[in-house]
């Protein structure tokens, strides 16, 4: 019997995945959490096979708890609506087994237990397009640059931070600009958020 514990805060999703997966012969849900908090204490109290995981949790996300997850024995399989590339590598790093979108069939997830427990590693097809294709094109200082932005400093008060001048501060940006082929900080932002690059 394959033990699964799932982490959703959607309570309506959360009851619908476990009495899908329960409905399987071969698997038992012995845990749900609604946040990554429970999650991480329901799988060391259970010691589950498999624990499927959302990312946009409250408290602590489920990329936080697979990390600290990381090495545990249990599988990780994170079942998201986001295919951001910048969420996909973190979860790699984290060492999850599996990264499945909602909008899959529901059959699909049963499926991709069964491949997990099997040794094999399963991920989302739109995902794999952006792991061989588009990475962070920032720098770690040009990162920093623009989280300082995005926390809403001004180029005074990011020059002051780094201990750099006003005017590396605004090559910084123009570079950051350049790089990501956007227009201004605020489409600079977004589409740093949409990828999930934000630490």
């Amino acid at each position: 019997m394959i033990r699964i514990v799932i982490a959703e805060d959607q309570q309506m999703l959360l009851g619908a995945f476990g009495s899908l997966l329960n409905l399987e012969e071969d698997m038992e849900v012995v845990g749900q959490a609604t946040n990554g908090e429970e999650a991480v204490s329901l799988v060391k109290k259970l010691q589950p096979d498999i624990c499927i995981m959302d990312i946009e949790m409250p408290g602590k996300t489920g990329l936080e708890a697979a990390e600290e997850l990381k090495g545990l024995g249990c599988k990780l399989i994170i079942l998201t609506t986001f295919a951001r590339s910048g969420y996909f590598q973190r979860a790699l790093k984290a060492g999850v087994s599996g990264y499945l979108l909602k909008d899959s069939p529901s059959d699909e997830l049963a499926k991709a237990i069964r491949s997990v427990m099997g040794g094999r590693r399963i991920y989302a097809p739109e995902l794999m397009d952006d792991v061989y294709g588009e990475g962070n094109p920032l720098t770690d200082r040009e990162k920093e640059v623009l989280e300082l932005i995005a926390d809403g400093k001004n180029t005074k008060e990011i020059a002051e931070e780094l201990s750099i001048k006003t005017g590396t501060v605004r090559n910084y940006i123009s570079v950051i600009l350049d790089k990501l082929e956007v227009k201004n900080r605020i489409e600079a932002i977004t589409q740093f958020k949409e990828k999930g690059w934000f630490k």
